[in-house]
């Protein structure tokens, strides 16, 4: 009889442990569902010491200026102003690896910018001064890049730009609006970017700061202008 009860017992037990099972399930998660596959895309990328790629560009540039000694007691110009003008790059990428962490860089581009410089006189007139130009840049940069995530990384950059005008004219003619400036340039960049890797290739925009550290100024205006330097920031969408 005592038999017989231990095991009517044991069954009551085993079948309320078998609905709390039974009731809880949905409510567990098993291994298989929190278990999801993820590919890594370009998985051997860093593994490559040199890369190669493109880039288009997207910049907004203008002179900075510093007025000359003259300007407020004998320049008959009131105001002189720099607003910013949209310009176009396109280059090459070369990414050389260094360490789990840094990279040495260029990106020769071909830019095209039209920098402007306003003034205004007491009398009311404007004048205005445009230089047109076509620039080849030569950038060395150190890249400093994050530890990858899945397929993305971030990154930040910094380096050196040295700027050649391509189609300088040598001689203006009397009176002419176009800004009289040189024709070399070499500039501080710095920016940051992010890295997705693709299927097939890795894309990467970029937002680039450059300040000019040359004086560009070559017979602007007279006294009105002392110090004439270039700023500029650029977008930047690059595939290697």
């Amino acid at each position: 009889m005592a038999f017989q009860t231990r095991l009517l017992i044991t069954q009551r037990n085993g079948l309320l442990i078998g609905v709390l099972l039974l009731g809880l399930g949905p409510l567990i998660p098993s291994q298989a569902q929190t278990m999801q596959y993820f590919r890594k895309n370009l998985e051997y990328y860093d593994d490559k010491p040199i890369h190669f790629g493109y880039l288009m560009g997207l910049p907004l540039t203008r002179f900075h200026f510093v007025h000359g000694d003259d300007f407020l007691t004998q320049d008959t110009t009131s105001r002189i102003t720099s607003p910013r003008t949209a310009g176009f790059r396109m280059g090459f990428v070369v990414n050389a690896y260094l360490n789990e962490h840094w990279d040495i860089r260029t990106t020769p581009t071909v830019a095209l910018y039209d920098r402007v410089l306003e003034y205004e006189y007491a009398g009311g007139t404007k004048r205005k001064e445009l230089r047109e130009a076509t620039w080849f840049e030569i950038p060395l940069l150190l890249k400093y890049k994050s530890q990858r995530r899945k397929n993305s990384r971030m990154y930040m950059i910094g380096g050196v730009t040295l700027g050649l005008e391509t189609n300088v004219r040598r001689r203006l003619q009397q009176g002419s609006d176009r800004l009289n400036a040189k024709s070399v340039d070499l500039s501080i960049d710095y920016g940051f970017g992010f890295e997705q890797f693709l299927a097939y290739t890795k894309f990467s925009p970029e937002i680039r700061f450059s300040h000019g550290i040359v004086n560009l100024n070559q017979n602007t205006a007279g006294s009105s202008i002392r110090r004439l330097t270039s700023h500029t920031v650029s977008i930047y969408f690059m595939f290697e």
